[in-house]
């Protein structure tokens, strides 16, 4: 039976790369994929009127920013790091279908032969139809984090929210980092003004922006929390609200 109605009809779910590592803090724990799937598979089993689309990162295999850190040139290790989230999105994808839930990939960088190109409107279809839509090779353009990927991805496909998972513990947003600063205070709703001007850890100030320009709200939650979707789609005071 159903639980209670969902706040959002159709929602796009941000996943970190280092998600996906675990503990180990690269590569990719299944464990990790199979919990964060089986999330998702019971959110659509309750609520098989709510569509998810998800945007992964890469980190957990290469960081763009780490390569060009280190002398290699800024659009070659971005694109290395849009080939690592398809792996990530591959392989949410055959857990995903292993628990049954019919996924598809579509990448902004072609390669045919292990997922779509992303074609918004095919996209919206999907969701139409059922299935967990995973965005994968960032925007198709260096220089655009994963975060500012799955804020034009919910505004194109007409999201009601973007929810922003973190992997450390952080269950939210604070006025500091709580890990090093145990005066740090956790707010439990922030204006989009307020994590832009006050510098607050979110997500970089181009997806936030453009969340506040299309009045896109952003739930910031701890994705490691175990039925912390379900309890957001159903109402649960979860994370930090930016709006």
């Amino acid at each position: 039976m159903a639980s209670a109605t969902a706040r959002w009809s159709r929602v796009l779910l941000k996943v970190s790369g280092e998600a996906f590592a675990g503990d180990a803090g690269y590569g990719i724990d299944g464990h990790v994929v199979q919990r964060i799937a089986k999330d998702i598979v019971d959110v659509r089993a309750d609520h098989p009127d709510v569509q998810i689309a998800i945007v992964v990162g890469g980190g957990n295999i290469w960081r763009g920013m780490a390569g060009a850190g280190a002398g290699m040139d800024r659009a070659q290790a971005d694109y290395m790091g849009m080939l690592a989230t398809v792996i990530n999105a591959l392989a949410l994808q055959d857990t995903l279908e292993q628990l049954g839930q019919p996924t598809r990939v579509q990448s902004a960088i072609q390669m045919a032969q292990v997922a779509e190109p992303y074609i918004r409107r095919r996209a919206v279809r999907h969701l139409e139809k059922g299935r967990v839509v995973i965005f994968a090779g960032g925007t198709g353009n260096p220089f655009f984090t994963t975060d500012t990927t799955a804020a034009l991805r919910a505004v194109e496909i007409e999201a009601g929210v973007l929810l922003k998972g973190t992997h450390s513990g952080t269950d939210g947003i604070y006025t500091d980092d709580p890990r090093t600063n145990p005066d740090a205070t956790k707010l439990e709703e922030v204006t989009y003004l307020d994590v832009l001007n006050q510098g607050l850890r979110a997500m970089d100030s181009t997806a936030i922006t453009l969340c506040m320009d299309n009045n896109l709200p952003i739930v910031m939650f701890d994705l490691t929390g175990e039925g912390n979707v379900r309890s957001l789609l159903e109402g649960g005071s979860v994370g930090t609200l930016v709006r």
